[in-house]
Protein backbone atom coordinates (compact mmCIF):
# COMPACT_ATOMS: atom_id res chain seq x y z
CA UNK A 1 0.00 0.00 0.00
CA UNK A 2 1.10 3.44 -1.05
CA UNK A 3 -0.86 6.28 0.64
CA UNK A 4 -0.30 9.87 -0.64
CA UNK A 5 -0.83 12.74 1.41
CA UNK A 6 -1.64 16.34 0.39
CA UNK A 7 -1.95 19.41 2.76
CA UNK A 8 -4.41 21.91 2.48
CA UNK A 9 -3.37 24.64 0.11
CA UNK A 10 -5.30 27.54 1.62
CA UNK A 11 -7.00 28.60 -1.98
CA UNK A 12 -3.80 28.17 -3.84
CA UNK A 13 -5.78 25.70 -6.39
CA UNK A 14 -2.47 26.50 -8.73
CA UNK A 15 -0.51 24.93 -5.83
CA UNK A 16 -2.75 22.05 -5.25
CA UNK A 17 -2.41 21.00 -8.88
CA UNK A 18 1.17 20.67 -9.14
CA UNK A 19 1.33 18.60 -5.69
CA UNK A 20 -1.65 16.09 -7.47
CA UNK A 21 0.21 15.90 -10.48
CA UNK A 22 3.47 14.96 -8.32
CA UNK A 23 1.87 12.49 -6.26
CA UNK A 24 0.34 10.54 -9.30
CA UNK A 25 3.22 11.25 -11.70
CA UNK A 26 5.85 10.31 -8.59
CA UNK A 27 4.92 8.68 -6.27
CA UNK A 28 3.34 5.52 -7.62
CA UNK A 29 0.29 5.46 -5.12
CA UNK A 30 -2.56 3.53 -4.66
CA UNK A 31 -4.99 6.54 -3.43
CA UNK A 32 -4.04 9.99 -1.87
CA UNK A 33 -5.94 11.90 0.18
CA UNK A 34 -6.30 15.85 0.42
CA UNK A 35 -6.09 17.09 3.86
CA UNK A 36 -8.18 19.84 3.04
CA UNK A 37 -11.96 20.62 3.93
CA UNK A 38 -12.16 23.54 1.61
CA UNK A 39 -13.67 22.18 -1.61
CA UNK A 40 -10.56 23.30 -3.01
CA UNK A 41 -10.03 19.53 -4.83
CA UNK A 42 -13.70 18.83 -5.98
CA UNK A 43 -12.97 22.39 -7.77
CA UNK A 44 -9.41 21.58 -8.91
CA UNK A 45 -9.93 17.97 -10.39
CA UNK A 46 -12.73 18.95 -12.40
CA UNK A 47 -10.49 21.58 -14.04
CA UNK A 48 -7.92 19.18 -14.96
CA UNK A 49 -10.11 16.55 -15.84
CA UNK A 50 -12.04 19.13 -18.58
CA UNK A 51 -8.62 20.37 -19.97
CA UNK A 52 -8.28 16.29 -20.27
CA UNK A 53 -11.08 15.45 -22.21
CA UNK A 54 -11.77 18.94 -23.62
CA UNK A 55 -15.87 18.20 -23.01
CA UNK A 56 -18.10 17.50 -20.29
CA UNK A 57 -15.57 15.20 -17.83
CA UNK A 58 -18.32 12.81 -16.00
CA UNK A 59 -18.62 9.28 -16.44
CA UNK A 60 -22.39 9.48 -17.64
CA UNK A 61 -20.58 11.43 -20.95
CA UNK A 62 -18.19 8.52 -21.57
CA UNK A 63 -20.13 7.23 -24.14
CA UNK A 64 -20.54 10.89 -25.68
CA UNK A 65 -17.26 11.15 -25.43
CA UNK A 66 -16.45 8.05 -27.47
CA UNK A 67 -18.67 8.90 -30.17
CA UNK A 68 -17.45 12.11 -30.89
CA UNK A 69 -13.98 11.09 -30.79
CA UNK A 70 -14.25 7.11 -32.22
CA UNK A 71 -16.61 7.15 -35.00
CA UNK A 72 -15.42 6.51 -38.05
CA UNK A 73 -11.84 7.85 -36.97
CA UNK A 74 -8.27 6.45 -37.55
CA UNK A 75 -6.70 3.72 -34.82
CA UNK A 76 -4.94 6.89 -34.28
CA UNK A 77 -7.74 9.26 -33.19
CA UNK A 78 -9.09 6.15 -30.90
CA UNK A 79 -5.59 5.42 -29.22
CA UNK A 80 -5.66 9.09 -28.10
CA UNK A 81 -8.99 9.13 -26.83
CA UNK A 82 -8.75 5.87 -24.76
CA UNK A 83 -5.21 7.58 -23.07
CA UNK A 84 -7.30 10.50 -22.72
CA UNK A 85 -9.47 8.53 -20.57
CA UNK A 86 -7.42 6.56 -18.56
CA UNK A 87 -5.79 10.30 -17.74
CA UNK A 88 -9.03 11.32 -16.47
CA UNK A 89 -9.70 7.58 -14.61
CA UNK A 90 -6.39 8.18 -12.59
CA UNK A 91 -7.99 11.54 -11.14
CA UNK A 92 -10.48 9.38 -9.18
CA UNK A 93 -7.19 8.08 -7.33
CA UNK A 94 -7.35 11.90 -5.99
CA UNK A 95 -10.11 11.74 -2.43
CA UNK A 96 -10.77 14.56 0.06
CA UNK A 97 -12.09 14.61 3.34
CA UNK A 98 -16.08 15.41 2.98
CA UNK A 99 -15.54 17.64 6.63
CA UNK A 100 -13.52 18.90 9.00
CA UNK A 101 -14.40 16.29 11.31
CA UNK A 102 -14.60 13.31 9.28
CA UNK A 103 -12.15 10.51 9.86
CA UNK A 104 -10.86 8.02 7.21
CA UNK A 105 -9.15 5.13 9.21
CA UNK A 106 -6.50 3.01 6.56
CA UNK A 107 -5.13 -0.47 7.89
CA UNK A 108 -1.57 -0.99 6.55
CA UNK A 109 -1.49 -5.02 7.70
CA UNK A 110 -1.85 -4.56 11.37
CA UNK A 111 -1.25 -0.99 11.72
CA UNK A 112 -3.53 1.30 11.78
CA UNK A 113 -3.26 4.90 10.31
CA UNK A 114 -6.32 7.59 11.42
CA UNK A 115 -6.99 10.80 9.23
CA UNK A 116 -8.29 13.82 10.15
CA UNK A 117 -8.26 17.64 8.95
CA UNK A 118 -7.57 18.62 12.78
CA UNK A 119 -6.78 16.78 15.87
CA UNK A 120 -7.96 18.41 18.17
CA UNK A 121 -11.12 16.12 17.14
CA UNK A 122 -9.46 13.28 17.81
CA UNK A 123 -11.31 11.76 20.76
CA UNK A 124 -9.87 8.07 22.50
CA UNK A 125 -11.82 5.86 20.47
CA UNK A 126 -9.30 7.19 17.89
CA UNK A 127 -6.23 6.77 19.15
CA UNK A 128 -6.24 4.08 21.07
CA UNK A 129 -5.57 2.11 17.98
CA UNK A 130 -3.99 4.01 16.34
CA UNK A 131 -0.50 3.64 15.85
CA UNK A 132 -0.12 6.89 13.00
CA UNK A 133 -2.25 9.55 13.54
CA UNK A 134 -2.15 11.86 10.50
CA UNK A 135 -3.82 15.53 9.81
CA UNK A 136 -4.04 18.70 8.03
CA UNK A 137 -4.57 21.64 10.14
CA UNK A 138 -0.78 22.21 10.67
CA UNK A 139 1.14 25.44 10.35
CA UNK A 140 4.65 23.27 9.49
CA UNK A 141 5.22 19.91 8.28
CA UNK A 142 5.60 17.30 11.14
CA UNK A 143 6.60 14.32 12.22
CA UNK A 144 6.51 13.66 15.70
CA UNK A 145 6.53 10.44 17.85
CA UNK A 146 4.83 10.48 21.42
CA UNK A 147 5.38 6.53 22.68
CA UNK A 148 4.29 4.13 20.07
CA UNK A 149 2.36 6.55 18.24
CA UNK A 150 3.25 8.97 15.77
CA UNK A 151 1.82 12.20 14.55
CA UNK A 152 2.25 13.59 11.07
CA UNK A 153 1.24 16.67 8.57
CA UNK A 154 2.43 17.17 5.47
CA UNK A 155 1.94 21.05 6.10
CA UNK A 156 0.17 23.01 4.03
CA UNK A 157 0.60 22.38 0.18
CA UNK A 158 2.25 25.43 -0.45
CA UNK A 159 5.00 24.77 2.14
CA UNK A 160 8.58 25.39 1.21
CA UNK A 161 9.85 22.24 3.62
CA UNK A 162 6.81 19.81 2.95
CA UNK A 163 3.47 20.03 1.51
CA UNK A 164 2.78 16.12 0.33
CA UNK A 165 3.82 12.88 2.40
CA UNK A 166 4.21 9.21 1.78
CA UNK A 167 3.05 5.92 3.65
CA UNK A 168 4.33 3.59 2.34
CA UNK A 169 4.38 -0.72 2.76
CA UNK A 170 8.16 -1.06 2.07
CA UNK A 171 9.89 -4.44 1.37
CA UNK A 172 11.51 -4.82 5.05
CA UNK A 173 7.96 -5.08 6.18
CA UNK A 174 7.84 -1.61 7.78
CA UNK A 175 5.61 1.35 7.28
CA UNK A 176 7.52 4.42 6.20
CA UNK A 177 6.73 8.48 6.28
CA UNK A 178 8.42 10.28 3.82
CA UNK A 179 7.99 14.44 3.21
CA UNK A 180 8.67 15.92 0.27
CA UNK A 181 9.28 19.96 -0.58
CA UNK A 182 7.38 21.58 -3.60
CA UNK A 183 10.59 20.21 -6.22
CA UNK A 184 9.50 17.09 -5.50
CA UNK A 185 13.30 16.59 -3.55
CA UNK A 186 12.47 14.30 -0.37
CA UNK A 187 13.39 16.47 2.93
CA UNK A 188 12.66 13.85 5.81
CA UNK A 189 12.30 10.16 5.57
CA UNK A 190 11.14 8.10 8.81
CA UNK A 191 9.95 4.49 9.89
CA UNK A 192 6.36 4.77 11.37
CA UNK A 193 5.96 1.05 12.14
CA UNK A 194 6.50 -2.36 12.05
CA UNK A 195 4.57 -4.72 9.77
CA UNK A 196 2.54 -7.70 11.92
CA UNK A 197 0.20 -9.87 10.03
CA UNK A 198 -0.59 -10.48 6.60
CA UNK A 199 -4.25 -8.75 6.46
CA UNK A 200 -4.46 -5.05 5.01
CA UNK A 201 -8.08 -3.58 5.00
CA UNK A 202 -9.75 -0.15 4.16
CA UNK A 203 -12.57 1.35 6.34
CA UNK A 204 -13.69 5.21 5.36
CA UNK A 205 -16.07 6.65 7.48
CA UNK A 206 -17.27 10.04 9.01
CA UNK A 207 -18.99 11.08 12.13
Amino acid sequence: MRLGLIGPCHGNLTALRSRAEFVLGELNIDRAVYLGVDGALDAMVLSWAREIVASDPSDAALWARAADACGASSYQRIDAFIEKERRRARLKLLECLPHATARSVELFETVVSVLIYDKAHLDEDDILPATILVFGKSREPLIHRVGSRIFLSPGPATHPGGGVALLAEEDDDKVIITLFAPDGKPVRKETAAQLGANVRVTVQGAR
